[in-house]
């Protein structure tokens, strides 16, 4: 019995921490039916076009980073550019640069040093809102990103929720970079959705 309690109370607390978890409820319908209902009044729709501020926090130090490399080639440690270094990101976003800004969602993705030449990565992210007025939806970013270049611009390419079928622009500016890697970045996105 002692084994069949400890997994149970193993199962109890992983249920407990998964529940504790904020999770993004989208304000639209959802499922095969209403995205087919969406579709199907598209043809009346006008585009809007909507502007987003926010910040990025990548925390590449301490106990709980939320960017951490999962993959590196074998070259990789030789490289001036970290080329062939991947990494998983979950960073937060917030209202303001300040660490104790409000939160509105967070960066999901992977990051890539794609470039031998200079530092540049390829970035894979989602923007996942789960506060304010877009919590539920999402945007997704597929581009380069020159890190040391003062303003970085990367394609959106799609989204969820409110942000279905959005294509637009993100713009990126480094905030601050600490010397443990660290660093905040500004975005400015502005997109076309229906």
């Amino acid at each position: 019995m002692g084994k069949l309690n400890s997994v149970l109370l193993l199962c109890y607390i992983t249920i407990a921490t998964l529940l504790s978890i904020p999770v993004a409820h989208c304000n639209i319908a959802q499922g095969p039916k209403a995205v087919d209902q969406w579709f199907q009044n598209l043809a009346h729709a006008k585009p809007k076009m909507t502007k987003l501020h926010f910040y990025f926090h990548d925390i590449v130090s301490g106990k709980n980073p939320t960017a951490v490399p999962i993959a590196k080639a074998n070259s990789t440690s030789h490289s001036p550019t970290s080329f062939g270094l991947l990494a998983v990101l979950d960073d937060r976003l917030t209202s303001g640069p300040e660490v104790n800004s409000t939160t509105i969602g967070r960066a999901q993705g992977i990051v890539g040093a794609a470039s031998l030449d200079e530092f540049s990565l390829l970035m894979g992210l989602n923007f996942v809102f789960t506060h304010g007025k877009y919590n539920g939806s999402t945007l997704s970013l597929l581009g380069r990103n020159t890190v040391l270049n003062e303003y970085r611009e990367m394609p959106i390419v799609g989204g969820s929720g409110v942000f279905r079928l959005a294509r637009g622009v993100a713009t990126a500016k480094t905030y601050v970079l600490r010397n443990n890697g660290d660093a905040i970045v500004e975005y400015n996105v502005v997109v076309m959705h229906y």
